[in-house]
């Protein structure tokens, strides 16, 4: 086994509320209102689709803003994983990941640990080079499809409200089903929103629910159900969780540069100097605060050993 090289759930494609569109001879952004599901594979004018998208449109016959899915882990931190992170925009590698108490950085002498205050108050996350970065894994469940049970469709977000809901939601759903989110009936659902700092128009982030008119009694009675059957086929979903634990420590950072160039394009805008809500929308940095920083970040080191001037 490969070691420093973190293994993580087969993934078989995409789903996203955004796009790339090209503007001006830039790549940029562009937030939707619904998902797109798509395959892993790209063409000149962006994602191809998978046949999954096309299917769930023609049953809902509207705008895809629901997808029913199912958990590969009954742990909800395998399922999705969330930290703050800090990208190189010129090669897509991963720099610095940290929780809010502790990160791990890339330096010039090898991979260190330093204190992770979070993006707020860190003088390396100024102008927006640190977001909290969330992935979710799911199976997809669509009927007459068995598709493949360990392949997972991968939801990769900057949102802080979709990553705070659907952290929520896994916590809440494991709590209460006894911790059977492999067999819970669950549906990914889009919902807006309007804050102040979208200037009162409505920005989109992802909830994590029960199906349709599905009760919560009625969901946990057809998980147990589920994870019965399947113990007594010989499914061990423990070991299952155990070993995808064991795959995420092997590395130091989860994405492979091929992924984090991916995640550079869509989730970080052009201009590096402006803050982001994970929405697309700039925010301000009080000129106090920013001086603040400035002069902290003279004490802090840079990736690659290097301090702020």
């Amino acid at each position: 086994m490969l070691k420093g090289l973190a293994l993580t759930p087969p993934v078989i494609g995409r789903i996203s509320i955004g796009k790339v569109v090209e503007k001006n001879g830039k790549r940029l952004p562009e937030k939707d209102d619904e998902f797109t599901i798509t395959s892993q594979v790209q063409s000149r004018d962006g994602w191809i689709n998978h046949p999954l998208d096309e299917q769930l449109r023609k049953e809902k016959n509207a705008k895809l803003r629901s997808i029913p899915v199912r958990l590969l882990f009954d742990d909800p931190d395998l399922s999705l994983r969330a930290n703050y992170t800090m990208f190189d925009r010129a090669t897509g590698r991963p720099l610095c990941v940290g929780n809010g108490e502790t990160c791990k950085r890339a330096t010039a002498s090898g991979m260190q640990s330093y204190p992770c205050p979070s993006p707020a108050a860190c003088a390396l996350a100024l102008g927006g080079h640190c977001k909290p970065y969330g992935r979710l894994n799911v199976r997809i469940e669509v009927e007459g499809c068995a598709g493949d049970e360990l392949g997972s469709f991968v939801l990769r977000t900057t949102g802080f409200n979709s990553i705070r809901t659907m952290s929520a939601r896994l916590r809440y759903f494991h709590a209460l089903s006894g911790g059977l989110l492999s067999t819970l009936p669950l549906e990914l659902r889009l919902r807006g929103k309007s804050t102040t700092l979208s200037h009162r128009t409505p920005i989109y982030y992802v909830d994590l629910t029960l199906r349709g008119d599905s009760t919560l009694a009625d969901a946990i009675g057809s998980a147990r159900v589920a994870w019965d059957a399947r113990e007594a086929a010989g499914v061990n979903q423990a070991a299952l969780d155990e070993a995808a634990r064991v795959g995420f420590a092997l590395g130091e950072f989860e994405e492979s540069d091929e992924d984090g160039a991916a995640v550079v394009e869509e989730f970080y805008p052009v201009d590096g100097d402006a803050q982001n809500d994970g929405h697309g929308h700039a925010l301000g940095i009080k000129p106090e605060l920013a001086e603040k920083l400035r002069q902290r970040a003279g004490k802090s080191p840079l990736p690659g050993g290097d301090r702020v001037a």
